[in-house]
């Protein structure tokens, strides 16, 4: 068995994630595809729309959120580890339930778990991010937003989910060793109607925080103005099809002009850091202080960019 899926959901579907287009993104490469359940609202059916995806490859693993009280954020890494246990892969891929995987990037994911398989130097795989903000056309590129993230990790059981599972780290807290892939995670945690979005927010400030916090949220989220957003005008996953059509709340985002409200993303020090790194380093991947869990593998980064385009040439020249 090469490569397993996992993650973990909980009221994912009352809040409007695309775990089924998720979990659907990466299932053509996915010898399993391990899903950590915890018991949820009594409104949600998010167990019953994973069951009823109907891949024999899917495994459900039903949980509950007992140690909340205690584990608070690490709530996330917790279940995700769970998942992870239960992966017999060789190399484990995961997604959280609103990161989605365009199918043009298969083939390259598949090839890179196999060139790198008896390669023990390589503990993992970065990919780039795409963080869409308010609709399915409009991204962040903010130094206060992560620009890649650890995805896939080997399978061999000293690498964890730490924190609140945004990423990997050896269980001795070590980094992991890994190689950059050209290929993009599409992150729509920001991209939903922003009446949910403040039913999402205050989901997880409860679990941040507990029952008892005291957080003034207003009954419509407020994106901002998104006219200085960066634009994307490529194509979305296949699977995201469906749940792009029934966008309906454009009526509640603003378009233009200045925004009535002050985003973290819009404050100086972010939009000038934004700026250096962008603009005077033209995005050679430096970043100023950023959250770095994992050493990147330059030389094998180069090596693999290089074997994708040699066989890449071959194919060509083998259809002509």
């Amino acid at each position: 068995m090469l490569i397993s899926g996992f993650t973990f959901a909980r009221n994912t579907h009352k809040l409007c994630y695309p775990y089924v287009e998720s979990i659907r993104s990466i299932l053509p490469i996915c010898d399993e595809f391990i899903i950590a359940i915890g018991r949820g609202d009594n409104d949600d059916c998010t167990r019953e729309r994973v069951a009823e995806i109907g891949d024999p490859k899917i495994r459900i693993i039903d949980t509950e959120w007992t140690d909340l009280d205690q584990l608070r954020r690490r709530i996330f890494s917790q279940q995700t580890n769970l998942a992870l246990d239960h992966c017999s892969g060789k190399w484990c891929f995961y997604l959280q339930s609103d990161e989605v995987v365009h199918e043009r990037y298969l083939a390259t994911i598949q090839e890179a778990c196999r060139y790198f398989n008896d390669s023990k130097e390589v503990d993992g795989f970065l990919f780039k991010y795409k963080h869409f903000w308010g609709d399915y056309r409009h991204h962040i590129v903010s130094h206060k937003w992560y620009p890649r993230e650890i995805r896939i990790i080997r399978n061999n059981g000293t690498i964890v989910s730490v924190g609140d599972a945004q990423s990997f780290r050896y269980a001795g807290g070590g980094k992991v060793n890994a190689v950059q892939l050209d290929a993009d995670i599409f992150h729509y945690g920001h991209v939903r109607d922003p009446r949910i979005t403040c039913v999402r927010k205050l989901a997880m400030e409860t679990i941040y925080w507990g029952d008892n916090i005291k957080v003034e949220i207003p009954p419509v989220f407020d994106y901002g103005s998104l006219e200085k957003l960066s634009r994307y005008s490529g194509t979305h996953p296949a699977v995201m099809h469906d749940m792009i059509a029934a966008m309906n709340w454009k009526h509640l985002l603003q378009y233009h002009g200045k925004s009535n409200v002050r985003l973290p993303h819009e404050r100086f020090k972010y939009r000038f850091l934004t700026f250096i790194e962008q603009k005077v380093l033209r995005g050679s991947g430096c970043e100023f202080w950023g959250y770095k869990p994992y050493r990147l593998l330059r030389r094998l980064s180069r090596e693999f960019a290089r074997h994708l385009q040699h066989t890449h040439s071959n194919s060509s020249a083998d259809s002509e």
